[in-house]
C-alpha cells in the first residue's frame, strides 16, 4: 500500500513508473498499471514481477524498465516484511528471511540502480538528478519490543543509506531513506493482531492504542502521508541538496 501511494504520486509528478511486486501479487500490479496508463497516458507505466532478494531479478527488472521507459532516474526500494515475536522465540530462519527482504532487497536495488545511473552518465541540466530511496522505519531510531529482527533490519537500512550516500556523492546520486510510523496497511494489521494476541487486546486495539498514546497528531498515518513526501519531495528537484538522511514521517512519534 505504501508502494502504491508512492507510485501514484510519482505518476502525478510526471514520472513514467515501473511497478514491481512478487508473482503472488501480479494481479495487483496489472490493475494498478492499467489504471495509471488510462489516467496518465498509454505507456506511462509498466509492471515487472521480480523478487528483490534476487540479484538477477533486480538486474532484469532494471533492464526491462530502461528498455521500455528510458533512463533510470529514481529507484525506490520499498519492499518489506514484519514479524511480531519475542526475540527468544524467533528462529534463525526468521532472521535470515527478514534481512533478505528488508535489507538485502534494499542493498540490491541501491547498488544495481547506482550502476545503471553511473553507466547512463550525467542527467540533463535542469533535471532533478539521480535519486535512490529506501524504506526504513521509526524503529531505525527507536526499536519496539517484539520487533527485534525487524528493528535491526531497518537500522541496517538507515546505516547503509548513510554510507552509500557518501560513496555515490561523486556520481551526483543522492541516497536517502524514509521512516514511516504507524501506517494503516496490511503490515500494521498483522502487527496489531500479533501484539493483541501477546498483550491481550482485541483486534484493532493495539494500533488505536499506539497511535493515540505515541503519535502527537493523534491518528494512524495513511499511505498517502508517506507517498506524498517520497514521491512529491524526496524524488523532486527540491531535495537535490539532501543526501544520507532518513526522513521520519510518523505524525510525531520520533523527534530527531
Amino acid at each position: 500500500m505504501l508502494g502504491e501511494a508512492i507510485v501514484r504520486r510519482l505518476a502525478v509528478e510526471g514520472y513514467s513508473v515501473c511497478v514491481n511486486d512478487v508473482s503472488a501479487n501480479k494481479a495487483g500490479i496489472d490493475k494498478l498499471v492499467s489504471e495509471l496508463n488510462q489516467t496518465h497516458g498509454a505507456g506511462s507505466a509498466i509492471g515487472v514481477v521480480a523478487d528483490v532478494t534476487s540479484s538477477t531479478e533486480v538486474q532484469d527488472m532494471i533492464k526491462e524498465s530502461v528498455g521500455k521507459l528510458g533512463p533510470l532516474t529514481v529507484m525506490v526500494a520499498n519492499a518489506g516484511i514484519a514479524q511480531v515475536s519475542p526475540a527468544l522465540e524467533i528462529s534463525d530462519e526468521d532472521v535470515q528471511k527478514m534481512f533478505n527482504v528488508n535489507f538485502m532487497g534494499v542493498w540490491l536495488c541501491y547498488t544495481h540502480a547506482a550502476r545503471q545511473m553511473i553507466a547512463q552518465g550525467p542527467v540533463a541540466e535542469g533535471d532533478s538528478g539521480y535519486k535512490i530511496l529506501g524504506a526504513a522505519s521509526i524503529v531505525a531510531f527507536k526499536p519496539f519490543p517484539l520487533l527485534s529482527h525487524y528493528s535491526a533490519s531497518k537500522w541496517a537500512v538507515r546505516g547503509f543509506t548513510q554510507v552509500f550516500a557518501m560513496e555515490m556523492a561523486k556520481h551526483k546520486i543522492t541516497v536517502n531513506a524514509y521512516a514511516p510510523g504507524i501506517v494503516g496497511t496490511a503490515m500494521w494489521d498483522l502487527i496489531d493482531e500479533k501484539l493483541g494476541t501477546i498483550e491481550g487486546r482485541a483486534k484493532g486495539e493495539s494500533v488505536k492504542k499506539y497511535s493515540s498514546d505515541l503519535t502527537a497528531l493523534g491518528r494512524v498515518s495513511v499511505p498517502e502521508d508517506v507517498g506524498n513526501v517520497v514521491g512529491g519531495f524526496l524524488c523532486s528537484k527540491d531535495s537535490e541538496f539532501m543526501t544520507g538522511q532518513t526522513i521520519v514521517i510518523d505524525g510525531g512519534i520520533i523527534f530527531t
